[in-house]
């Protein structure tokens, strides 16, 4: 069950007789800056993974120092 090219007529239509010629360009730029800002937010969430991923790695490896300089005394 596809869509065919005659659903997507009618759905342009819907939305050309709701907002109005005028208005799709604007609601259209609306969309594209939610779409960047959801994609920025993304990559800020990875840039925050991988720091806290390092700092998980590198407070092990003191921690890890630490107990072999506990032991060794």
């Amino acid at each position: 069950m596809s869509i065919g090219i005659w659903q997507i007529v009618l759905i342009l239509a819907i939305v050309l007789i709701l907002f109005g010629a005028g208005k799709i360009p604007r609601v259209m730029g609306d969309v594209a800056k939610g779409i960047k800002s959801f994609k920025s937010g993304m990559k800020e969430e990875e840039s925050t993974e991988e720091v806290d991923n390092e700092d998980v790695v590198s407070s092990a490896k003191k921690d890890a120092d630490s107990n072999k300089g506990s032991k060794s005394s």
